[in-house]
Parts: C-alpha cells; sequence; structure tokens
C-alpha cells in the first residue's frame, strides 16, 4: 500500500487538521509509553529467565537428594514405613498460598509456601509427626520428611516462576504488536492524513485568491464600463443640448462637439475637467 492511500478518509477542514494533530500527539506519547513498557517487561523477562535456569539446576539436586533419603529411610524402617507416616499424619502441613505482582501494569502471579502449625500438628492416633518412626528409622525417616520439604520449595518457587515467565511472554507480545501498529501504522496514517489536509486547505487558499482576484478584475472592468456608459450619456446629453441651442440636428451637433474636443486635446497637459468645462463654453457661447 503506498504513502498516498494510508490516509484516513477526513474532510480536510482546519477543525479537522486540529484533531488530527491533537491524535498524533495522542499517538506519540502512547508509543513512547509503550515502547517503555516493553523495555522494563524485557529487564524483567530476562531476570526470570536466569532464576528459572538456577532453580532447574537447584531443582534436580534437590529431587536427587530427596529420592535418596526415601531410599534410606525405606531401607532402614522397612517397607512398612509409608503406613506409619500415614498413620501419624493428618493432612499436610506445607501450604501453597497465591499472590499477584504488578510489574509495569502486568499482573504476575506469584505462589509462596508457608508451614500450617495447626494441620499436621496430630495424627488420628494423637501422634506428633516428629515421633514418626521412633521405634524404628526415625533420623532417616525427619532427613527424608526435610529433604522432601526442601524439593517441595524449589518445585512451588519454579512453577511461581514458570507462570511469571509465560504471563510475561505474552504481555511481551502484545505490548510490541501495539508498538509495532503505533509506529507503522497509525502514526505514518495520521501523518499522511495531516500532510493531506494541509495541501487541500493550501489549495483552497490558493483558489480562494485567484477567485478574489478574478472578483477584483470584473468590478474594475464593471466600473470602467459604467464610467464609459456614464461618459457616452453624457456626451449624448450635451449633444442634444447643442443641437437645441443652435438649431441643429444632432448628428451635426456631435461632429462639430468631436471636432472641438479634438482642437481643445492639442494641449496634453489639460485635465479631462477642464477640456470638459473648455467644451462646455465653446458649445454654449452666444
Amino acid at each position: 500500500m503506498s504513502g498516498q492511500t494510508q490516509r484516513l478518509n477526513v474532510v480536510p477542514t482546519v477543525t479537522m487538521l486540529g484533531v488530527m494533530k491533537a491524535r498524533l500527539v495522542g499517538a506519540t506519547r502512547g508509543h513512547a509509553l509503550l515502547k517503555k513498557k516493553s523495555d522494563a517487561l524485557t529487564v524483567q523477562f530476562r531476570a526470570i529467565l536466569k532464576k528459572i535456569v538456577a532453580a532447574k539446576e537447584s531443582m534436580g539436586e534437590a529431587m536427587r537428594a530427596s529420592s535418596f533419603s526415601l531410599a534410606e529411610a525405606k531401607y532402614v524402617a522397612g517397607d512398612g514405613v509409608r503406613h506409619v507416616v500415614l498413620q501419624s499424619v493428618r493432612s499436610a502441613s506445607l501450604r501453597v498460598r497465591s499472590h499477584q505482582e504488578n510489574v509495569a501494569g502486568v499482573k504476575l502471579p506469584k505462589f509462596t509456601h508457608f508451614v500450617d502449625p495447626a494441620a499436621g500438628s496430630a495424627g488420628p492416633s494423637n501422634a506428633s509427626p516428629s515421633l514418626t518412626g521412633l521405634a524404628r528409622g526415625g533420623q532417616q525417616v525427619a532427613a527424608c520428611r526435610a529433604a522432601h520439604v526442601k524439593a517441595i520449595e524449589v518445585l512451588v518457587e519454579l512453577a511461581s516462576l514458570q507462570t511469571s515467565f509465560l504471563t510475561l511472554d505474552e504481555a511481551i507480545k502484545t505490548t510490541n504488536r501495539r508498538v509495532n501498529a503505533l509506529e507503522n501504522v497509525v502514526k505514518p496514517r495520521l501523518e499522511n492524513t495531516i500532510s493531506y489536509i494541509k495541501g487541500e486547505l493550501d489549495e483552497l487558499e490558493r483558489e480562494d485568491f485567484f477567485r478574489l482576484k478574478k472578483i477584483q478584475g470584473y468590478k474594475k472592468r464593471e466600473i470602467e464600463r459604467q464610467m464609459a456608459a456614464a461618459k457616452q450619456f453624457a456626451e449624448e446629453q450635451l449633444a442634444e443640448e447643442v443641437a437645441l441651442k443652435r438649431g441643429i440636428s444632432v448628428g451635426a451637433a456631435t461632429n462639430m462637439l468631436v471636432a472641438v474636443v479634438e482642437i481643445i486635446s492639442c494641449d496634453a497637459g489639460a485635465p479631462e475637467s477642464h477640456l470638459f468645462i473648455e467644451w462646455r463654453r465653446f458649445c454654449f457661447r452666444r
């Protein structure tokens, strides 16, 4: 699409020119703000990406340690350790809560873990979780629990980072699309529209100037025509007066007046009013 056709279909008036200029100012400010927002989101995106890489590395270590500790607990306490743990724990004491963090107008979900002391304080047998495996392999069971708690903490952190990563990715794509639309579509279209309106207004101004010149020329010619008609009428009236005064025909009076004007006008410096006075004086002298 060429630049001339990439404009808005508007009426070229001064009011519309002001509206288009205001819209261009708003589009320019919006483009600058969205560009800053995109830069801020990109910085946050890269920081989250680094944290995800570090969290995945620590997650591998945590999962390896938790699996190894579970194998140790089963080896020491036997295969019945699973039933012992289920009897001593009523519900999970490690909980996850979610909240939102605002980054440049984008709400990022965040997950945090916390320990609920009332959830797993006592099981159905009113036994404390810290006394689980007291008869056999209690130390390995406690180490296994601590390793799995560490693994859950890393998993919760990784889930929070991954969710924020995906949300930021979508927000950055949307913001970049808006920035590109303002930069490559909206602003050029408004600029072309403003140029079109200015060109049309200049053309209208030239047309008005030409029209005024034509009107002035027509008025000037009309005034000259009216003056010539008035002069001719005055000459005819004077010729009739001379004809009545001297008792000759109107044609003869006209010829006589023309001859008198030629004789009097030999004086090139005499003004027209003086010629007319001399003319009447000659025609009506006794």
